[in-house]
């Protein structure tokens, strides 16, 4: 997926699973000339709503290791991975094509992840389907995504467990 090779080049670059969104937008801007600064950005906007990467404390947090990404030789992207819709922007576009105004969308959806304490992908799926739209290939991915990362939460814990039995 070139998105996500896209994404894998700063992290791999400066040999971190961690950077700031300045850093991240240089180094796909200034430093491979692949996008300009608002296109990398937007860039981050896509990556962030596909899960690959996470906002934390100001800093781009990678979602995936960066290290396992095979970056093909030559490899640039092109710029339509910069139109790929998030499953967030997709879901809210199918609640809006309900009837739903889409600053009432956005509420309700930012509503219902607070109560619920769900990604904010998951919380637009319940509300779109609340709406009546057609979302199952996207609470598809969105299931896939919670199974994976309470299958990560379940290995970590699993391996916290085991090191307290090894002390």
């Amino acid at each position: 997926m070139s998105l996500e090779v896209a994404v894998a080049v700063p992290f791999k670059h400066r040999a971190k699973e961690r950077l700031g969104e300045g850093e991240f937008v240089v180094a796909l801007s200034l430093d491979r000339d692949w996008f300009s600064p608002d296109q990398a950005k937007r860039l981050v906007d896509v990556a962030v709503g596909r899960g690959l990467v996470a906002e934390e404390d100001g800093d781009l947090v990678a979602r995936f290791d960066p290290d396992e990404v095979v970056v093909p030789e030559g490899f640039t992207p092109d710029e339509s991975i910069l139109r790929e819709q998030s499953t967030f922007e997709t879901a809210l576009d199918a609640i809006v094509a309900a009837g739903v105004e889409k600053q009432r969308a956005v509420a309700a959806i930012n509503e219902r992840q607070q109560a619920l304490a769900v990604t904010i992908e998951a919380a637009a799926v319940l509300v779109a389907k609340e709406h009546g739209a057609e979302v199952d290939h996207l609470a598809a991915d969105v299931r896939e995504k919670l199974s994976a990362a309470g299958d990560a939460a379940d290995a970590d814990a699993s391996g916290d467990a085991d090191a307290a039995g090894d002390a």
